[in-house]
């Protein structure tokens, strides 16, 4: 585990307590984590990890727990009519994952939900939708001249308004400077281009963890503290767990 390796890398920190946090994807990751150091800890594994708590900020947690309050929360928000989300919730029963294709009232009511929510900008509902999730194009090198002349002109190249996406064209330009690789102890030859979400990682995993409910579940019985922050714009992760 890399908590663990780190921590027997630079022991001058192991008194220190420890939290183990992250945000969005991470709500299926940091609970696993959290409780194989606690597992460890209870079993004796050395060097043992002063272990507190963890932190989570617009968490995933479930596929369907998630998306299922996505409609209660573009209610909330205003984003659909009371008089659809009522209707929405009365046809489906509560459940807009697993619908009944039988069920017509229902899918008429999740068609007009989706016609609804089609233009608003999940993530962030008060800012507008870009043109593109990933402003780095597929196979786009970032090279020296691009850096050096153009980087610059970049702002006016966009067209407005602007997309919070745009803030990422600097990590692509920071992960993959050498400078930066080498004090991150990457491997030479390991990667050709750093991308943000490397969709290729989805074939070197044998098993898919789905829900990380019961991890929450397993970490409330244990003497620790558990913090979940959530963004009241964001229409994608809407579960306080």
């Amino acid at each position: 585990m890399m908590v663990l390796q780190w921590i027997k890398g630079h022991p001058q920190f192991l008194k220190n307590p420890l939290y183990i946090g992250g945000d969005s994807y991470s709500g299926k990751t940091v609970p696993i984590i959290t409780q194989e150091v606690s597992e460890g800890n209870e079993v004796g594994r050395e060097p043992p990890m002063n272990l507190k708590g963890y932190i989570l900020g617009n968490p995933f947690t479930d596929p369907t727990y998630d998306v299922n309050s996505r409609i209660k929360f573009a209610h909330n928000m205003a984003l659909i009519s009371d008089a659809l989300y009522e209707s929405t919730k009365t046809n489906c029963k509560g459940e807009y994952v697993q619908v009944d294709p039988s069920n017509a009232p229902c899918v008429e009511n999740l068609q007009e939900v989706t016609q609804c929510l089609q233009k608003i900008n999940s993530p962030q509902i008060l800012e507008p939708i870009c043109s593109t999730m990933s402003p780095k194009p597929k196979g786009f090198k970032w090279d020296k001249n691009f850096v050096g002349e153009n980087f610059l002109d970049m702002p006016h190249r966009y067209p407005e308004p602007w997309c919070r996406a745009y803030n990422y064209l600097f990590s692509f330009i920071w992960a993959n400077d050498k400078t930066v690789q080498n004090a991150l102890h990457v491997r030479e030859g390991t990667i050709r281009d750093w991308e943000r979400c490397n969709q290729s990682f989805s074939s070197s995993y044998a098993h898919d963890v789905r829900t990380s409910l019961d991890y929450h579940r397993n970490l409330t019985k244990k003497n620790l503290r558990a913090t979940t922050t959530k963004s009241e714009k964001d229409d994608q992760k809407t579960t306080t767990v």
